[in-house]
C-alpha cells in the first residue's frame, strides 16, 4: 500500500542519474560534430517509455514504521497471553474456554468424547489424540475432568512430550487430593498450582464478578518467567472481577466441607421429598427450590467425589445426622410436657414432673467430639 508521500527507490534514483550523466557527456562530446536527425518518432515513444520506467515508486521504506509497530503491538499481545491446553473438554472445560478465548489466550482441547465441532464454535483447536496435543507444547495444562477420573487421566497423558517446566492446573472441588495426586505423579520440573472457581456453568453463566476463586501456588519455579506464567494463569479470573482468595489445600478442603458438601447434601435430601412449587410460596422456599435444581444439575458422580476425597466430609455428615436428631428430640421433649400436663394435670409436680421443655445445645464445632449437653447434663441424657 502506499504511503501519502510515497519516496522513490534509491535504486531508481541511482540508475536514473547515470543515465542522465551519461546523455548529458555525450551531448557535450558531439556538440562540435553536426547535428543528427531526429529519430523516428516510433523510437522517440520507447525512449520515453524507459525514461519513465526507470522512474518507479518504493513504498518499503515508508511502511517500514508501520510493520515495527505491528510487531511490536503483536508482541505485548502475546506477553499477556497463554497456550492452554483444556484435558477434559466437558460441561465445564467449555465454560471456562469462552472466556478464556475472549480473553485472547491460545486454547486447545483435548477429550475422550470428539468435541471438535463444539470446540470449532467456540475458536478452540481440538485433538482427539493426546500425543498431538501435547506435541502443541502448551505452556499450561489444565485438567477439567472428574474427580472420580482425574487420577487415571493424569497417568494416560504422554508427559514426555511436554515441555519439563510446563505448568499444571485443576479444578477440583476437593484440593488435597489433587495436590498429592500432582506431586505423586507429576516430574519435579513440572509447575503445579491448585485451583477451584467456586463457581459453575449455571452460577457463573452471566458473569463472574465477585464469585470466589481459590487458588493455592503449590510448586511454581523461581525464574521470573514461570513466576510470570502463573501469575498471567490467575489474572485470567482476576480480570473477570473474581474475589481471589489464596491458601492453602488442607484449608480449603476444610471450608468447602462446612459449606459446598453440606450444601449439596441439604439439596439432595430435599430432592429426595420431590418438592414442588405451591400457590403460596414464602422466598425462604423459593431459595429451597433453587437449592434444588442447582444442586440436582450436578452429577452424583461429583456429590460422591465430594464426600470420598475430602477427609472432612464424613465429620461433616455426622454432624448433620446428629444436629437432625438432636432437632427431633428437642421437639418431642417440647411434646412430652403438653401430654404430661394434659394426664397428670398440676398435680403431676408432686411426683417429680417438670413442666419446662428441655432445650438442646447447639452442636459443638468440628474436632470438639459429638458430645451433646441438654440444660447442663454433658450425657444429652433428657
Amino acid at each position: 500500500m502506499l504511503s501519502d508521500s510515497p519516496t522513490i527507490s534509491r535504486f531508481s534514483i541511482h540508475s536514473d542519474h547515470h543515465h542522465l550523466h551519461r546523455c548529458s557527456y555525450n551531448h557535450h562530446s558531439q556538440s562540435h560534430s553536426p547535428p543528427s536527425p531526429p529519430p523516428p518518432s516510433h523510437l522517440r515513444k520507447i525512449q520515453i517509455l524507459r525514461l519513465r520506467r526507470n522512474f518507479q515508486i518504493s513504498a518499503i521504506d515508508a511502511a517500514q514504521p508501520f510493520y515495527y509497530e505491528s510487531k511490536i503491538s503483536d508482541c505485548i499481545a502475546k506477553s499477556k497471553t497463554l497456550k492452554i491446553a483444556i484435558v477434559g473438554f466437558g460441561i465445564f472445560g467449555q465454560f471456562l474456554a469462552k472466556t478464556l478465548v475472549r480473553q485472547g489466550h491460545n486454547v486447545l482441547a483435548h477429550s475422550r468424547t470428539d468435541y471438535s465441532a463444539v470446540a470449532t464454535e467456540l475458536g478452540v483447536s481440538f485433538y482427539s489424540n493426546a500425543d498431538d496435543l501435547c506435541e502443541e507444547h502448551p505452556e499450561v495444562i489444565l485438567l477439567c475432568t472428574s474427580i472420580l477420573s482425574t487420577d487415571k487421566v493424569l497417568r494416560s497423558l504422554p508427559l514426555q512430550r511436554l515441555k519439563r517446566s510446563t505448568l499444571f492446573v485443576d479444578v477440583l472441588s476437593v484440593k488435597e487430593f489433587a495436590k498429592d495426586l500432582f506431586l505423586q505423579i507429576l516430574p519435579s520440573d513440572f509447575d503445579i498450582l491448585c485451583t477451584h472457581p467456586m463457581f459453575g456453568p449455571e452460577s457463573g453463566k452471566n458473569i463472574w464478578k465477585n464469585l470466589p476463586f481459590v487458588y493455592d501456588k503449590v510448586r511454581i519455579g523461581h525464574d521470573e518467567a514461570r513466576v510470570s506464567r502463573c501469575q498471567k494463569f490467575i489474572d485470567a479470573f482476576a480480570k473477570e472481577g473474581c474475589i481471589m482468595k489464596e491458601m492453602t489445600c488442607a484449608e480449603h478442603d476444610q471450608h468447602a466441607a462446612e459449606s459446598q458438601f453440606i450444601t449439596h447434601t441439604v439439596g439432595r435430601i430435599l430432592e429426595k421429598l420431590d418438592l414442588c412449587s405451591t400457590p403460596i410460596n414464602t422466598k425462604g422456599y423459593e431459595k429451597l427450590l433453587d437449592l434444588v435444581d442447582n444442586t440436582s444439575s450436578d452429577s452424583f458422580e461429583l456429590y460422591y467425589g465430594l464426600f470420598m476425597y475430602n477427609k472432612n466430609a464424613m465429620e461433616q455428615l455426622e454432624r448433620l445426622d446428629l444436629a437432625f436428631e438432636s432437632l427431633k428430640k428437642e421437639l418431642f421433649g417440647h411434646l412430652h410436657v403438653v401430654l404430661r400436663k394434659q394426664l397428670v394435670g398440676s398435680g403431676g409436680r408432686h411426683l417429680g414432673f417438670s413442666h419446662e421443655a428441655p432445650v438442646l445445645s447447639k452442636l459443638p464445632r468440628n474436632g470438639n467430639g459429638n458430645k451433646l449437653s441438654l440444660n447442663g447434663n454433658e450425657n444429652g441424657n433428657g
